[in-house]
């Protein structure tokens, strides 16, 4: 197995997750909340897709699917186009409201630009330097890894909410 080929199994058991936590429910159940500084499903599943949206589309040098592909229109979200979510306040994680459709639909368009760039990746480019702005510095390799991590933690959270919901 490639290391390309071990990244399109993870970012691939990361799909299966987010559609398996956002199948079938209503608005209202994406956005209900466990107290007033809870996350809500639609919030956290925006998140790691504008995260894995942002990150990879950085990685690879190509535009983000967010903008590119026009989901940042279709959510009309009041927030600013570069937003991705992190450091958000509870004010801030209410204004993301979006159906299941929506959120399938751009998680899955991000999914899709993240596997034709991963398929095509050889093990030498993992080590290539992607963010200066750390000590050490980024790999390629390490982003990867990052992002999986951070989606599987935002998918896992909000399995737990689906569950409080009895779904």
């Amino acid at each position: 197995m490639t290391s390309a080929e071990l990244l399109v199994d993870a970012f691939g058991r990361v799909r299966e997750e987010v559609h398996a936590v956002v199948d079938d429910l209503s608005i209202d159940d994406l956005t209900f909340r466990v107290n007033d500084s809870a996350n809500t499903i639609a919030w956290l599943v925006w998140h790691l897709t504008r995260v894995q949206d942002d990150h990879l589309a950085g990685a690879a040098d190509v535009p983000q699917v967010w903008t590119e592909q026009g989901w940042f229109d279709r959510f009309g979200l009041s927030l600013r186009k570069a937003d991705i979510g992190y450091g958000h306040s509870a004010a801030q994680v209410v204004k993301v409201k979006a159906s299941t459709d929506l959120l399938i639909g751009y998680y899955d368009a991000t999914h899709e630009q993240t596997i034709e760039y991963v398929q095509a990746l050889k093990d030498k480019d993992l080590g290539r330097i992607v963010d200066e702005g750390w000590d050490p510095p980024v790999t390629l390799g390490v982003r990867m890894v990052s992002v999986i991590s951070d989606d599987l933690q935002h998918v896992g959270q909000a399995a737990f909410v689906r569950g409080l919901l009895g779904k």
